[in-house]
């Protein structure tokens, strides 16, 4: 029944046996750089045995499954292998998702679900918020852009903390590191700014897809800057997504505000794609400081870039509030705002809290699972953001904002499927 095979480029890692009557032994592993060949047949009706080799610096494979797979005996080589049940692969999915939750502790389930869940709700939540700063009242472009970076103190309470527990110490501020968060927070009010003249005149869920175009940008910027790759399922995502932002420039005479000229429209359209390329570029830049300064990625890194990022950017916008006069302008705003001078401060404050709630989700995100999960949960957000906008705030949804969102969805899911293809080629 056994024979032995030489395989000179493979090694034996293991070698189970068990026989028909259900007792497993262990088997004397064979010389080295041989493997014991067993009846497939037998194989195949019992599923007992299981041989796993491997290449030199390669990762173990199960003979039968790879690429040198030995044909049973009296079989033809390369005869296709009996067919997997549904029912199989529904408990062998069932195991892997088992064994992958118990790989981790429940704190970081309970801390994965919290950032996932303030991703999905915070960023929608911030957007809708500055758009119904706009519909009740609201007038300044400065003070929005304000508010999406005032609250950076939070993200210095959570960083703090992180020097205690994780047992580390700041990064040391180099004057090349100093000068790059400076230039990223310039960036960063100013795309901050950008986006408000999009709240401004657009409708949220017109603006939210407008803002998924971020992707396109973050790709081709990553591409340019960091030299990551890019496949075929990552250019069909940039060609679907630039698709479905062409659909809504065309139906813009259905998808417009009543007190909105043709002329803002255009302004907010345009202010919105410009927004959502740098923020492609200060992804792409981030990266690139990750990669070129800082040289390691972890948790509290990731903070401290925020922190800086976000302190720098409230200076720059601070300083843009002062020349703009804006803060005397808050308070006759409050004044004429629909629901009164309450409702005019909440509507401030939450939005910093979302706004930095929805950053610190991301973040957590992307570190403790991978950006492929957080590129599925920016897909998922989009249409939250805009079926929400369509149910509380009445925003107009014409058929060919609907066929645009689908077909952003459909690159989103383009995208991460590329994503995910890169990054199991590079493991």
């Amino acid at each position: 029944m056994m024979r032995s095979l030489q395989l000179p480029e493979q090694i034996l890692v293991a070698f189970r046996v068990a026989d028909l009557s259900g007792k497993r032994d262990p088997c004397p592993f064979p010389p080295r750089g041989t493997v014991t060949r067993i009846s497939f047949l037998r194989f195949y009706r019992h599923e007992s045995y299981v041989l796993l080799v491997t290449k030199p610096h390669g990762r173990p494979t199960m003979v039968g499954e790879g690429k040198e797979e030995l044909a049973p005996e009296g079989m033809e080589e390369g005869a296709p292998k009996p067919p997997v049940s549904f029912m199989d692969k529904i408990s062998t999915y069932k195991k892997m998702v088992w064994g992958t939750y118990k790989s981790k502790p429940i704190s970081y389930w309970v801390l994965l679900l919290l950032s996932s869940g303030a991703m999905l709700v915070a960023f929608p939540a911030s957007s809708l918020l500055s758009r119904v700063y706009y519909s009740n009242g609201g007038k300044s472009k400065w003070i929005i852009s304000w508010v999406a970076v005032v609250g950076w103190p939070l993200t210095a309470l959570i960083l703090i903390p992180t020097y205690f527990f994780c047992k580390t110490s700041p990064s040391p501020l180099t004057i090349k590191l100093t000068l790059s968060y400076i230039v990223l927070g310039f960036l960063s009010a100013a795309d901050n700014l950008m986006y408000a003249y999009a709240y401004a005149y657009l409708p949220a869920s017109t603006a939210s897809l407008l803002a998924s175009s971020s992707l396109v940008f973050s790709a081709l910027f990553g591409y340019v800057l960091v030299k990551n790759k890019i496949n075929a399922s990552t250019i069909n995502a940039i060609v679907i997504i630039t698709a479905a932002m062409a659909i809504i420039g065309l139906d813009s005479s259905s998808d417009r505000y009543g007190d909105v000229t043709d002329s803002q429209y255009i302004i907010g359209f345009v202010w919105d794609i410009m927004g959502s390329a740098l923020h492609g570029l200060i992804f792409a830049l981030s990266e690139l400081v990750f990669l070129k300064l800082l040289g390691r990625r972890s948790f509290h890194v990731v903070l401290e870039q925020q922190v800086m990022v976000s302190f720098f950017a409230f200076v720059f916008t601070t300083i843009g509030m002062i020349a703009d006069n804006a803060f005397q302008g808050m308070s006759s705003e409050a004044r004429s705002f629909d629901g009164g001078k309450v409702s005019y401060i909440m509507v401030l404050i939450w939005g910093a809290i979302t706004f930095q709630l929805g950053v610190l989700g991301s973040t957590a995100v992307l570190f403790l699972a991978s950006t492929v999960l957080a590129g599925v949960l920016n897909a998922v957000r989009v249409p939250i953001t805009s079926i929400a906008a369509v149910i509380l705030l009445k925003d107009p949804m014409s058929g060919f904002k609907i066929l645009s969102l689908i077909i952003t969805f459909w690159g989103f899911t383009s995208y991460i499927y590329g994503n995910y293809s890169l990054s199991k080629d590079s493991s």
